[in-house]
Protein backbone atom coordinates (compact mmCIF):
# COMPACT_ATOMS: atom_id res chain seq x y z
CA UNK A 1 0.00 0.00 0.00
CA UNK A 2 1.73 3.53 -1.43
CA UNK A 3 -0.70 5.63 0.71
CA UNK A 4 -0.78 3.83 3.73
CA UNK A 5 0.85 6.98 5.27
CA UNK A 6 -2.22 9.19 3.89
CA UNK A 7 -4.59 7.52 5.08
CA UNK A 8 -3.40 7.01 8.44
CA UNK A 9 -5.59 8.60 11.02
CA UNK A 10 -4.08 11.45 12.65
CA UNK A 11 -2.20 11.66 16.22
CA UNK A 12 -4.24 13.23 18.86
CA UNK A 13 -1.99 15.32 21.42
CA UNK A 14 -2.04 13.06 24.93
CA UNK A 15 -4.74 14.99 27.49
CA UNK A 16 -1.70 16.34 29.46
CA UNK A 17 -0.98 18.63 26.42
CA UNK A 18 -4.55 18.90 25.39
CA UNK A 19 -4.91 20.38 29.09
CA UNK A 20 -2.01 22.46 28.73
CA UNK A 21 -2.87 24.04 25.41
CA UNK A 22 -6.41 25.11 27.08
CA UNK A 23 -4.51 26.29 29.64
CA UNK A 24 -3.15 28.62 27.60
CA UNK A 25 -5.54 29.67 25.35
CA UNK A 26 -8.13 30.26 28.52
CA UNK A 27 -5.29 32.87 29.81
CA UNK A 28 -4.90 34.39 26.77
CA UNK A 29 -8.50 35.04 26.12
CA UNK A 30 -8.95 36.15 29.60
CA UNK A 31 -6.02 38.68 28.82
CA UNK A 32 -7.71 39.58 25.23
CA UNK A 33 -11.31 39.98 27.29
CA UNK A 34 -10.17 42.24 30.44
CA UNK A 35 -8.26 44.39 27.73
CA UNK A 36 -11.25 44.47 25.82
CA UNK A 37 -13.38 45.99 28.96
CA UNK A 38 -10.66 48.10 29.93
CA UNK A 39 -10.63 49.90 26.49
CA UNK A 40 -14.66 50.29 26.37
CA UNK A 41 -14.75 51.72 29.97
CA UNK A 42 -11.65 54.55 29.67
CA UNK A 43 -13.58 55.16 25.83
CA UNK A 44 -16.87 55.26 28.03
CA UNK A 45 -15.31 57.70 30.62
CA UNK A 46 -13.90 59.48 28.17
CA UNK A 47 -17.22 60.65 26.43
CA UNK A 48 -18.59 61.14 29.59
CA UNK A 49 -15.61 63.30 31.16
CA UNK A 50 -15.28 64.92 27.77
CA UNK A 51 -11.52 66.23 26.14
CA UNK A 52 -9.37 66.11 23.42
CA UNK A 53 -8.85 61.84 23.68
CA UNK A 54 -12.58 60.76 23.34
CA UNK A 55 -12.04 60.21 19.52
CA UNK A 56 -8.54 58.18 20.25
CA UNK A 57 -10.10 56.19 23.02
CA UNK A 58 -12.89 55.35 21.15
CA UNK A 59 -11.35 54.78 18.30
CA UNK A 60 -9.53 52.14 20.29
CA UNK A 61 -12.07 50.38 22.05
CA UNK A 62 -13.24 50.03 18.67
CA UNK A 63 -10.20 48.92 17.22
CA UNK A 64 -10.21 46.29 20.37
CA UNK A 65 -13.55 45.12 19.73
CA UNK A 66 -12.72 44.37 16.26
CA UNK A 67 -9.83 42.27 17.26
CA UNK A 68 -11.79 40.39 19.60
CA UNK A 69 -14.52 39.52 17.20
CA UNK A 70 -11.24 38.40 14.62
CA UNK A 71 -9.93 35.81 17.23
CA UNK A 72 -13.61 34.44 17.96
CA UNK A 73 -14.43 36.39 21.46
CA UNK A 74 -17.12 38.22 20.52
CA UNK A 75 -19.36 37.31 18.19
CA UNK A 76 -19.75 39.81 15.13
CA UNK A 77 -23.51 40.89 16.08
CA UNK A 78 -22.07 41.65 19.40
CA UNK A 79 -19.63 43.45 18.25
CA UNK A 80 -21.69 45.02 16.23
CA UNK A 81 -23.74 46.31 19.14
CA UNK A 82 -20.65 47.18 20.96
CA UNK A 83 -19.35 49.33 18.69
CA UNK A 84 -22.74 51.00 17.75
CA UNK A 85 -22.72 51.89 21.46
CA UNK A 86 -19.50 53.36 21.58
CA UNK A 87 -20.50 55.62 18.89
CA UNK A 88 -23.71 56.60 20.29
CA UNK A 89 -20.95 57.87 23.38
CA UNK A 90 -18.78 59.35 21.07
CA UNK A 91 -21.70 61.51 19.14
CA UNK A 92 -23.59 62.67 22.86
CA UNK A 93 -20.01 63.82 24.10
CA UNK A 94 -19.68 66.64 21.45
Amino acid sequence: MANAKVNAPKKRPTPEKRDRINAARAARNRANRSALKTAIKKAANACYVGGADTTAAVRYAIKRVDQACAKGLLHKNCAARKKSQLMKMLNNAK
